[in-house]
């Protein structure tokens, strides 16, 4: 089975790391089939290492991998790598899907999935991480915003705690952004997800809280008690000072 050769400029390169062949021969015919260049690999080891090593606009990455899980990769790349990870996995537990965002992964897709789903997320992502980086290329003047000791450069993507640079993914800055510019508002998970991930796009709730605890553990002193983004039972978020 192979997709039809398409003549346009392709939307983005997709590395896939996935060792079932069924299964990656799937992925790649549906994204070439909507213009989309794929990489394959097998191997958890060498998957890691071509993502390191090449440019690509998102990563498919498996979860049970020989040589290296796809939870190690996701890890050890997220430092590094800015680009959206979508981890597909066959496994149903609520666990294993939050802990894959929790080492970095912008959403997950689980097996079995439809064509119109797989293209669909990959689609979405490429063109949401594609927003909200281009501003970093555009000369206009800079938008800073102030909260206490933190201070946020939002055309450079840049976050400061007492002048010290913090790393944050992109997903992570931008939901960041979006409880100060809402500074003691009261955000709902509904829509803070819609914000973030956008209306219509496939994922859970638990997202938000995963990256609600993401971000509480690299600008609150005591993230285990947080005062700068506050719980409101029953309710959503709240960002304070």
């Amino acid at each position: 089975m192979t997709a039809q050769k398409l003549s346009q400029t392709p939307l983005g390169r997709i590395l896939v790391v996935e060792d079932d062949p069924e299964i990656a021969k799937l992925e790649k015919y549906f994204l070439e089939a909507n213009n989309f260049e794929v990489v394959i690999e097998p191997d958890g080891l060498k998957g890691a290492e071509l993502a390191l090593n090449e440019q690509f606009s998102l990563i498919l990455l498996d979860l049970n991998l020989p040589g290296k899980s796809g939870m190690t990769i996701c890890n050890e790349i997220r430092g590094k790598l800015d680009i959206p990870i979508l981890i597909v996995t066959a496994r149903m537990e609520d666990i294993d899907k939050v802990h894959g965002l929790g080492v970095g992964a912008d959403d997950y897709i689980t097996k079995p999935f439809s064509h119109t789903e797989l293209v669909a997320r990959v689609k979405s992502h490429i063109a949401r991480y594609a927003r909200l980086t281009k501003n970093t290329n555009q000369s206009k003047a800079s938008e800073e915003l102030y909260s206490g000791n933190l201070r946020i450069d939002y055309n450079a993507y840049r976050v400061y705690l007492d002048d010290t640079e913090i790393t944050l993914t992109t997903k992570e800055f931008e939901l960041l952004y979006y409880l100060v510019i809402n500074k003691g508002n009261v955000l709902s998970k509904e829509q803070i997800y819609d914000k973030i991930w956008g209306e219509g796009t496939y994922g859970e709730l638990d997202a938000v809280k995963v990256y609600i605890n993401r971000l509480r553990e690299k600008i609150e002193k005591r993230p285990s008690k947080p005062e700068r983004i506050q719980t409101v039972w029953g309710a959503g978020y709240r960002f304070i000072g």
